[in-house]
């Protein structure tokens, strides 16, 4: 059996144990360790009592005070829109291709919009609205298939493209597999590889695919690549390809074309948001005139 004995040294007792002549100490907990253990259970208690806490046999316990984080937030929202009222104001009240003329008014417009974009746009588009190939388009350059001035870009943001939205832009490449050969496709896609590189009008007009463009895919990219926005058809002559500019990327183009959806965010976000959205791309560095 175990004999406690009192430590001569640092008159503690012991526990009574011994291990090769080392004798474990009984050290009691200080005072005041005690005494804030304590007081933090009570705070506890009083915090569970006054907040939402533990849970209950229908959801959970509200607390006395009714406090929820939830409605914390809506009422820093409320009294942020509070304060931005007026220049919420005039972002509504002047023409949108004027706003970017006002220094402060553009500054509100673009941090807005950049939060907006980061929220709602950055998932498919990137947080540094790079893009991502063979997905979505980069809107830092100034290739722009349905055009780049503020109104195109609201009324792209408002109604999306390829969507069940009533005014959303709709365009469809024809699938060449089903109507050309392979042999011609590939001549097509040599063709196509040089619009956009330095060469000689002649030697390209005598180009097998040359024919076949002109005949298949002018009507829309025009007889250069220009491309034709009112078509949604993207130029072709500037070496920005969304679906990748290698040969392979360009057959698979042709042959099954790829088109993609984007939402109509007008109903969701509203019209102050499209035009705080509609600015800061806008100013991202291919924003057209």
């Amino acid at each position: 059996m175990a004999v406690r004995e009192r430590d001569p040294l640092t008159g503690y007792l012991t526990t009574g144990h011994e291990w090769d002549g080392i004798k474990e100490l009984s050290t009691p907990i200080p005072h005041w360790w005690v005494s804030v253990f304590i007081a933090s259970c009570v705070v506890a208690v009083i915090y569970m009592w006054l907040y939402p806490s533990f849970a209950i046999t229908e959801g959970y316990f509200p607390g006395t005070l009714g406090w929820t984080s939830r409605g914390q937030l809506k009422e820093e929202v409320v009294d942020a829109r509070a304060a931005q009222a007026q220049w919420r104001q005039r972002l509504m009240a002047v023409p949108l291709d004027q706003v970017e003329q006002n220094d402060d008014l553009r500054r509100f417009a673009v941090t807005g919009g950049r939060a907006i974009f980061n929220e709602n746009c950055a998932p498919c588009h990137g947080v540094g609205a790079g893009g991502q190939i063979g997905q979505f388009p980069s809107l830092l350059d100034d290739d722009w298939i349905w055009g780049g001035t503020l109104a195109d870009i609201a009324q792209t943001v408002q109604h999306g493209i390829r969507n069940d939205d009533a005014d959303s832009r709709q365009s469809m490449m024809p699938t060449f597999g089903d109507m050309l050969s392979a042999r011609e496709i590939d001549q097509v896609a040599d063709y196509v590889l040089t619009l956009s590189k330095p060469a000689d009008d002649t030697s390209r007009a005598a180009m097998p695919g040359a024919a076949i463009f002109a005949q298949n895919c002018v009507a829309c990219h025009g007889a250069t690549g220009d491309g034709n926005r009112e078509m949604g058809a993207p130029r072709l002559n500037d070496g920005i390809w969304l679906y990748g500019g290698g040969k392979a990327a360009i057959v698979r183009q042709i042959t099954h074309p790829r088109m993609g959806m984007m939402p109509a965010f007008g109903a969701k976000l509203g019209e102050e948001a499209v035009r705080m959205l509609a600015v800061y791309v806008h100013t991202l560095g291919g924003g057209e005139r």
